[in-house]
């Protein structure tokens, strides 16, 4: 038992440093300036490379954070880890601009509470099952470097430089509970993060004053939501003792949702007003340590999946967020309810193969089309787009068979009224199984 604690505790370390290693990339997304920025995605390798479904996901070797009932049905531990590779081209009505970015994108461990191949040697059935999560995710980013020239009254030029880094995260604890054919979850978060935003206001007169403004906000609160799953039996192996096969196809049906989550801010801002020819500087406001509130939106997404077991999946997602809810006394401003379609699947031609490893890799395809929560000239901005991918089974020593899953991904987003990203994303995950945790020796 030990040894299970050191594992245990050796991750929290791992999980806890990692907020280090994540620190924001280097990119430039001009509608990350909006809202709490650019909203990441919350699934892995395995959910993106088939469109992003998840909400009737679950597996036995792959975590599923999108709906937190899938921790159930897990019977190894899973170490999950991605990270991905960002090209885009940011083009405006007269420019065109490429952009480069990429970061660790999770970090996670999930687990069963009992041990699989302990329950064979008791010769015991488990009336529930139970599995349990710990990870961390990026929720938002912020990045962008943006110059405009504008004209004032006066007919001179005024040059605007804006600029923000930051983002927030995700520290989540899932649980997932396993009853026959029915299983319900919840993740407990911790959302954290900090936005610093700079406005400098340059205009292009003799001894003229230079703006500067400039707002931090740090964010932190719980977060919580609820997750489901009823998987419907189609198909069982057949047995010659008439007992109780293994599932051959079946149908999961997934929802999830919550009804808003709270948070806290503290936000400082200053605004200068700076003059280089006579050394002056007028501090136009101060404020330091301000206390705030604000409030996520409740959001609920529904699933269904056709799974065939070591041979197919095929889901379906919907989900919406109504982010016309959602306040932040830091940073008021008006968003619009979003939403989010996805279809994908994955496909193995024969996972028992033993001399043609080309048979046993999993296959993966998608796409997506969803609303985003902000709005320019009056627009909301979409996007959409196609993914791939592939799952690569790789057997360690004494260990469960595990995966290497690369993705890729092309789409578009933005509106045409202003910006239009085109872009392409390059996904590597690493999953990692091991069925030795909670092993309960036995000696003769």
């Amino acid at each position: 038992m030990s040894k299970i604690w050191n594992k245990f505790f050796v991750t929290l370390i791992l999980l806890g440093t990692t907020v280090v290693c994540m620190a924001q990339p280097k990119f430039n997304s001009p509608y990350s300036r909006l809202g709490i920025g650019d909203l990441f995605d919350q699934g892995y390798a395995s959910q993106q490379n088939m469109g992003g479904v998840g909400t009737a996901f679950n597996s036995f070797y792959f975590l599923n954070p999108l709906n937190p009932a899938s921790y159930a049905h897990l019977k190894t531990t899973g170490y999950e880890v991605g990270v991905f590779g960002r090209r885009a081209n940011l083009k405006s009505q007269t420019t065109s601009t490429p952009v480069w970015s990429g970061n660790l994108s999770y970090l996670s461990l999930g687990f069963p509470m009992k041990n699989t191949i302990s329950t064979i040697l008791d010769r015991k059935k488990s009336k529930a099952d139970w599995g349990m999560g710990l990870s961390l995710v990026p929720f938002s980013t912020v990045g962008y470097d943006v110059r405009v020239e504008d004209l004032i009254a006066s007919g001179d030029s005024v040059t605007f430089n804006y600029t923000g880094e930051g983002g927030t995260y995700r520290f989540i604890w899932s649980n997932g509970v396993k009853i026959k054919d029915f299983s319900v979850g919840v993740n407990i978060s911790y959302l954290f993060g900090k936005i610093t935003r700079e406005t400098v206001a340059t205009p292009d007169i003799d001894a003229s004053y230079r703006d500067v403004f400039e707002d931090e906000i740090s964010l932190g609160g719980m977060v919580w939501d609820l997750g489901a799953q009823y998987n419907w039996i189609l198909e069982r192996v057949e047995t010659s003792d008439g007992t109780e096969g293994a599932v051959r196809r079946q149908v999961v049906f997934g929802l999830t949702g919550n009804s808003g989550n709270g948070f806290s801010t503290n936000s400082s801002a200053i605004y200068l007003g700076i003059n280089n020819t006579y050394g002056a500087i007028d501090t136009v406001r101060f404020e330091q340590d301000v206390k705030g509130k604000g409030k996520l939106p409740p959001n609920i997404g529904f699933g269904v999946m056709y799974h065939h077991f070591n041979k197919m999946r095929l889901g379906l997602d919907f989900s919406r967020s109504a982010w016309s809810k959602y306040e932040n006394d830091a940073k008021p401003e008006t968003l619009a309810n979003s939403l989010r379609l996805s279809i994908g699947g994955e496909f193995i031609p024969d996972a028992s193969s033993y001399n043609k490893y080309g048979k046993r890799i999993r296959y993966r395809v998608g796409a997506f089309y969803k609303q985003d929560p902000r709005l320019v000239l009056n627009e909301q901005l979409t996007s959409y787009g196609i993914t791939f991918g592939f799952g690569l089974p790789i057997i360690l020593p004494r260990r469960e068979t595990s995966f290497v899953n690369i993705g890729f991904e092309f789409g578009q987003f933005g509106n045409d009224l202003s910006l239009t990203e085109t872009y392409g994303k390059f996904i590597v995950g690493f999953t990692l199984n091991d069925n030795t945790w909670f092993l309960k020796r036995k000696f003769n």
